[in-house]
């Protein structure tokens, strides 16, 4: 069991997010594996409050245009924010806007559906990970854009978690240096 533990200590510590991302992108085999280790994330009462929607090919370009087309519904009519915005999903293959649908419920407050929803991005970022791939996690102020939604079919009480840009890493990257846990762990004093 030491082995297997260090194993998976070895595959969370070398996780990164990775910016410069070309072919190929998972297949959809490897990405049905992703998601379904994003649904195995910690989710109280069982509401899965997550769900993906799939990016890929030319509609990333229509993507880049709905993105365009809210920026500009927010007063932005610089040439180069438009054509920066415009080119933003064509960074990776594969794009994955990961939605979170909250419901009121006596048990489980609405942040705890977030946080589950960021345990499933997570779990879905190590399966990339152990598949060989790499990924970054994005938002942005254009998240909750009411056109972007609308683009997505989603309703207002929608909350996008992120884009999560997908495919294999242009360049390796240093590893980081591990963190000491005597920085973020305590022993709380009772009084």
């Amino acid at each position: 069991m030491t082995m297997r533990a260090e194993a998976v200590l070895a595959l969370i510590e070398a996780r990164q997010s990775v910016g410069q991302l070309v072919e190929p992108a998972p297949s959809d085999a490897q990405l049905a594996q992703a998601v379904q280790a994003a649904l195995a994330a910690p989710d109280h009462h069982r509401l899965r409050p997550w769900r993906f929607i799939r990016v890929q090919g030319d509609t990333r370009l229509q993507m880049g245009e709905v993105l365009v087309q809210a920026l500009q519904a927010q007063g932005e009519t610089d040439p180069q924010q438009l054509e920066r915005v415009r080119k933003q999903p064509l960074r990776a293959p594969l794009i994955l806007v990961v939605v979170a649908t909250c419901q009121e419920h006596p048990k489980v407050p609405v942040f705890e559906q977030l946080l589950s929803s960021g345990a499933g991005v997570q779990n879905l970022l190590l399966m990339l990970q152990a598949q060989g791939f790499a990924a970054i996690w994005r938002t942005g102020a254009l998240v909750d854009h009411p056109l972007l939604k609308s683009a997505f079919g989603l309703k207002d009480t929608d909350q996008v978690v992120g884009f999560i840009y997908i495919g294999t890493a242009a360049r390796e990257l240093p590893p980081r240096s591990r963190l000491s846990v005597d920085d973020f762990l305590s022993d709380w004093q009772a009084s």
